[in-house]
């Protein structure tokens, strides 16, 4: 939220993506975000740029590989798009509690992660920017690393990346000066 509050002073449109708790599957979560998404671009009529900070970073880009009709770029902070396993091992342990309440929940195991994690290995259909950390200290940063995607390092911390202010000016250089009538 400190992000977006941010983006509106500079006079862009933000909206969080009103996900409360990050432990759905990705398909679960995916079938939400394209709802949002194609409200946003509705209502602003234009395509929308997609900023995500780690798990959210990896929606963001199946989102638009997805709806690339929909979405002009998409930044990720910290986002493993690589790998999306290659993390700290207390992370992985996480995952894996995630994974038994999916299954419990829906009735259906991870096999149904298999499509995601297909459209996050495909070349990207719209560009991506990629900000990580070597001090990341969740996310591996060589898993944040793939020659079809830009790459802009930063210093700090994982938890730290939305609050950054290198990825301030990362995100300055990369957005479109809004129109402040939009």
């Amino acid at each position: 939220s400190v992000m977006a509050d941010w983006l509106r002073r500079m006079g862009y449109y933000a909206e969080l993506p009103g996900i409360a708790f990050n432990v759905k599957y990705s398909e679960v979560v995916m079938k939400a975000l394209t709802v949002r998404l194609v409200d946003v671009y509705g209502w602003k009529g234009r395509r929308v740029t997609l900023v995500g900070h780690s798990r959210g970073g990896i929606l963001a880009k199946v989102l638009a590989h997805r709806h690339a009709e929909m979405v002009e770029q998409v930044v990720t902070l910290g986002s493993p798009l690589a790998n999306p396993f290659d993390v700290h091992p207390v992370t992985v342990a996480g995952i894996r509690v995630a994974q038994a309440w999916n299954f419990v929940r829906y009735g259906r195991t991870a096999d149904i992660e298999r499509r995601f994690l297909r459209d996050l290995a495909a070349e990207p259909k719209v560009p991506v920017t990629s900000i990580y950390s070597r001090s990341d200290g969740i996310v591996h940063w060589e898993a944040c690393l793939r020659p079809d995607v830009r790459s802009v390092e930063v210093h700090g911390s994982h938890v730290g990346l939305g609050l950054n202010h290198e990825v301030y000016k990362v995100l300055a250089r990369l957005l479109p000066w809004p129109a402040r009538s939009r």
